[in-house]
C-alpha cells in the first residue's frame, strides 16, 4: 500500500476517535448524568480536559494532515517530483508526534483518574473516598459514595473509554511515524501506473 494511502486510513480512524473522546470528557462534567451544584464537586482530572484537548483538539491536526497526504499519493502531481511529497511525509512525522503527546496526556490522566476514583459525597463532605484503586476489585466500597447516584460506574466507564481510545490513538500515530519515515526515505509509494510512472518518487 502507498504510504499516503496508509496515512489516509489512519487519519480517517483518528477523527471519530477524537470526537468520541471529546464527548466522553464532556459527559464527565455531569457526574452520574446529573448537573452538580458546585463545580468543585467534579473530579479534578475532568478539568484537565484530557479527552477534549489531548485526544480531541490535538488529535484533529495530525488527522487532517494524514488525510491530506493521500492527495499527493502515487507519483505526486502527474510525475512532478517537485511536489514536495517527501517533505509532506516528513512533516506528518512531526504531527504524528504531536498526536502521540496528546494521546499520552489523555492516557495518563485517565489512568490516574481510574486509580484515584471519583469525587463524591460520603455523607460528611465531598471527597475522594478510595485509595490506590481499591474500589476496582471491591464493589462494596462503591456504597461509600452517597451522591451523585451511580457516580462510580459513570466515571469508571467514561475514563476507561478514554484510556482505551487514547491508547489506540497513540498506536495509530506511532504507526504513522514509521509510515512517514518510509515515505520520507523511500518515496511515497511505488508508482501504481498512474500518470505514466513506473518507479518510486
Amino acid at each position: 500500500m502507498c504510504t499516503g494511502g496508509c496515512a489516509k486510513c489512519l487519519g480517517a480512524t483518528l477523527i471519530p476517535l477524537a470526537v468520541l473522546c471529546t464527548l466522553a470528557n464532556i459527559l464527565l462534567f455531569f457526574p452520574g448524568g446529573k448537573v452538580v451544584e458546585k463545580n468543585e464537586n467534579i473530579t479534578d482530572e475532568v478539568w484537565y480536559f484530557g479527552g477534549i484537548l489531548g485526544s480531541g483538539v490535538l488529535m484533529v491536526f495530525p488527522a487532517l494532515v494524514f488525510l491530506g497526504l493521500k492527495n499527493n499519493d502515487c507519483c505526486g502531481c502527474c510525475g512532478n517530483e517537485s511536489c514536495g511529497k517527501r517533505f509532506a511525509m516528513f512533516s506528518s512525522i512531526i504531527f504524528a508526534a504531536v498526536g502521540v503527546l496528546g494521546a499520552g496526556y489523555c492516557f495518563v490522566l485517565s489512568a490516574v483518574a481510574i486509580n484515584r476514583g471519583p469525587k463524591c459525597d460520603t455523607g460528611n463532605k465531598w471527597t475522594y473516598p478510595f485509595q490506590d484503586g481499591d474500589y476496582l476489585s471491591n464493589h462494596t466500597l462503591w456504597d461509600m459514595c452517597l451522591s451523585p447516584e451511580n457516580i462510580v460506574p459513570w466515571n469508571l466507564t467514561l475514563f476507561s473509554l478514554l484510556l482505551v481510545m487514547s491508547g489506540i490513538q497513540a498506536v495509530l500515530c506511532g504507526i504513522q511515524v514509521v509510515n512517514g519515515l518510509f515515505g520520507t526515505i523511500c518515496g511515497d509509494c511505488q508508482c501504481c501506473g498512474c500518470c505514466g510512472g513506473d518507479g518510486t518518487v
